[in-house]
């Protein structure tokens, strides 16, 4: 079974997750953070993969560790569920539209981390929520996941829907790089390991 559930307990959050990457999208989102809850849940819908957070984090102070220590533990979990990664397609890619924005989504789950993040919406906030924070949480997910990512938001004129469109975007490319290749039964590189 491809699961995980991690803990992880800091002086700054305590975070319980757990996911399933062959679920059905099913999730219970709780960061006590609005915008970025909804952010989780969309990318379990839209990927498939059944997610489960409960962050307490010292929001009192900002939601900078909330929003990298949720990254942290989602990509290390994302890591262990995927154990050797044989028989997966590896590579992932979309280009969603959300209204007037766009957003490109390339992952390779080859073992090496990597994130090119390139936003062009210049808005900063959604309400309280610092969207540059979300940078931060896709460089602990991929660094955690041990992946390549690359997001791309060329234009949008709506803040929400750009970063909306990246997660939808990136919850597509992994449910296509995280599916079995009927093919291909082995580690899906040449060297013979990820």
């Amino acid at each position: 079974m491809r699961q995980a559930t991690l803990k992880r307990t800091t002086r700054e959050t305590d975070i319980s997750l757990s996911l399933n990457l062959d679920g059905t999208g099913k999730h219970q989102i709780c960061t006590g953070i609005g915008f970025f809850d909804h952010m989780l849940e969309l990318f379990s819908r839209h990927s498939l993969i059944d997610l489960s957070v409960t962050c307490k984090g010292d929001l009192q102070v900002d939601y900078h560790h909330s929003v990298e220590d949720v990254g942290l533990v989602l990509g290390s979990a994302l890591n262990q569920a995927l154990g050797e990664r044989k028989g997966i397609r590896r590579y992932g890619f979309f280009m969603l539209p959300m209204d007037e924005a766009r957003a490109d989504v390339l992952v390779d789950l080859g073992g090496r981390p990597f994130l090119v993040w390139k936003i062009s919406h210049p808005e900063q906030h959604i309400r309280d929520f610092n969207v540059q924070l979300l940078e931060e949480f896709m460089r602990a997910f991929c660094t955690n996941a041990r992946m390549n990512l690359h997001v791309i938001q060329p234009y949008g004129a709506e803040v929400h829907h750009a970063y909306e469109a990246v997660f939808k975007g990136l919850a597509r490319a992994l449910r296509m790089a995280i599916e079995s290749d009927p093919r291909d039964s082995d580690i899906p590189s040449s060297k013979g390991t990820l």
